[in-house]
């Protein structure tokens, strides 16, 4: 099995450096990387060489989604596998449906771990599947070497997945960039709660602020929990007014 992958930012090079553990993998990357995608046992390749693969991983911006699917769309070859891997299902899975061609298989997929949290291994981690179009057999297939490598898989449907990140994954986000915009930082006085926020911190302040923005603006239920959550802290600040 052969492996294309577009974009080798620290997410698609977190994924090179454990497919290539066991799958040849090609590379192809808009600027030149080329000695470390080499060095994560990689092929540095062109775009037209990536989507000649049997499955392609786009790991690009959710915002530069749609612009990269029409790229490709002319390159892959008749039943090749379109696999994403953006934080968000709903606006992904529409677009590969419209953009792809009708014999491209297609799998939405959202990994819930990155650079940070699987620099060593896979093991126990969570990757949520949604099966869009694709035979079962290779679905299969594919469900199964994700479990070999020690990975939960959570299948579900592109909106109950959006649904459930807007106020897991957004809403974590958001409180950490507000951490951070207030200037928390490690104290030698402190609690294990706040040990606790400052993990929130951490898990967060090495993502980019793209991907905070892209996953805010197009997953459609993230301004209603953001604007909950404010009131709920509104209304407890107004408590503490009496």
């Amino acid at each position: 099995m052969e492996i294309g992958i577009i974009g080798f930012g620290r997410f698609g090079k977190l994924l090179t450096k454990h497919l290539a553990q066991d799958l040849k993998v090609y590379v192809f990357n808009r600027s030149d990387k080329i000695k470390e995608i080499k060095e994560n046992n990689a092929i540095p390749a062109s775009l037209k060489e990536v989507c000649r693969k049997g499955i392609i991983i786009p790991c690009v911006p959710i915002s530069q989604f749609e612009v990269t699917l029409k790229k490709i769309k002319n390159l892959l070859k008749d039943g090749s596998l379109v696999v994403d891997v953006c934080s968000v299902k709903e606006y992904p899975v529409e677009l590969m449906k419209k953009i792809l061609p009708k014999k491209t298989q297609i799998l939405a997929t959202h990994p819930i771990f990155g650079p940070d949290s699987a620099a060593k291994s896979l093991d126990g981690k969570k990757i949520v599947l949604c099966k869009v179009r694709i035979l079962d057999d290779l679905y299969g297939k594919i469900k199964s070497i994700l479990k070999e490598n020690g990975l939960v898989v959570i299948e579900t449907t592109p909106e109950e997945h959006d649904k459930e990140i807007a106020k897991s994954l957004l809403l974590t986000h958001f409180i950490g960039r507000a951490l951070i915009e207030f200037g928390a930082k490690n104290m030698q006085i402190d609690t294990e709660g706040y040990k606790r926020l400052m993990h929130i911190l951490e898990t967060v302040k090495n993502d980019t602020e793209q991907l905070f923005e892209d996953m805010n603006t197009y997953n459609k239920y993230a301004k209603e929990i953001r604007e909950n959550f404010i009131k709920s802290l509104n209304k407890i600040n107004k408590g503490l007014e009496k």
